[in-house]
């Protein structure tokens, strides 16, 4: 049984490989996809492994996407607790808000600094997702490196050798699953602050 599961796993982890193995190895040359795109299908894992998929042309709720690095990154941390000023702004105005990260779906919470943050945090920790927006990207050994020196492993945060990282990226959907806005930027210290998100998402929200 264990020898049929090992073999298993190795399969599942071939095929991984293979599907990542078009992404670029510079944040700088990731491609997003762009306003007026249509978003793809794509799926999560909440905190009890539970997935999570969002249909393609079917949102129940204009949604707000947002992708960050773990809750190892201290600019993903800032992010977070500057984003509780408008989270409950973008809730009453009747949006979808989740925000999707590398870290497995056991340390979606526990991993963050950032406090009383209750968002809906989704695993993306086989980057499919980010993947799906084309915001992925490897993560050379020299970064890693870096990483390690900081005390993070990448294998261990995600519970997967993929060396993957997302672009961190915000976008907004509308209930047709069209893309309505765009932000992301490969300097991953600087992010989409909370006045400006309001700004994108208000004329776009469906409170009733």
């Amino acid at each position: 049984m264990n020898r049929t599961r090992r073999a298993l796993t190795a399969v599942a982890l071939f095929w991984m490989t293979v599907a990542h193995a078009g992404l670029p190895d510079d944040p700088a040359k990731v491609t997003p996809l762009k306003v007026g795109e249509r978003a793809p299908s794509f799926s999560a894992r909440t905190t009890d492994g539970t997935v999570r998929t969002f249909e393609a042309g079917h949102y129940p709720k204009p949604t707000v996407v947002i992708f960050y690095r773990g809750g190892w990154c201290p600019y993903c941390n800032t992010q977070l607790s500057d984003l509780r000023l408008v989270e409950p702004k973008l809730r009453q105005a009747g949006f979808e808000v989740v925000f999707l990260s590398t870290d497995r779906p056991q340390i979606l919470y526990s991993s963050l600094k950032a406090e009383k943050i209750t968002y809906t945090l989704l695993s993306d920790s086989d980057l499919a997702a980010a993947n799906a927006f084309h915001i992925a990207y490897r993560v050379d050994g020299k970064t890693l490196a870096q990483l390690k020196g900081y005390g993070i492993d990448l294998d261990s945060t995600t519970g997967k050798p993929l060396h993957e990282l997302p672009v961190p990226s915000v976008f907004i959907i509308d209930r047709t699953g069209t893309i309505r806005f765009v932000y992301s930027n490969p300097d991953f210290t600087v992010r989409l602050g909370a006045d400006a998100l309001w700004t994108a998402a208000e004329p776009l929200g469906d409170p009733h």
